[in-house]
């Protein structure tokens, strides 16, 4: 078995909107109804036009780059 890393199922379209997997589906919708308590299912299931995948993909993007923000934050405060 061979492990790949993917990169984020996310583009930024020519107005500087950053969508997801391809679709009109933006990255603040998802985490929007993520941060609100929706599951990836039911988000995917409310924009059909992403997959399953691309949502678990986005939330796991924002969770990567939120905790690092956090890191940051907590680093900064304690120098």
């Amino acid at each position: 078995m061979t492990i790949e890393a993917q990169s984020p199922p996310l583009a930024v379209d020519a107005d500087g909107v950053i969508r997801v997997g391809g679709t009109r589906v933006t990255l603040d919708t998802v985490i929007g109804a993520y941060l609100d308590g929706a599951s990836a299912d039911s988000i995917a299931e409310a924009y059909p036009t992403v997959t399953l995948a691309d949502v678990y993909g986005t939330i796991g993007y924002y969770l990567a780059y939120a905790y690092i923000a956090w890191r940051r934050k907590k680093a900064a405060r304690d120098c």
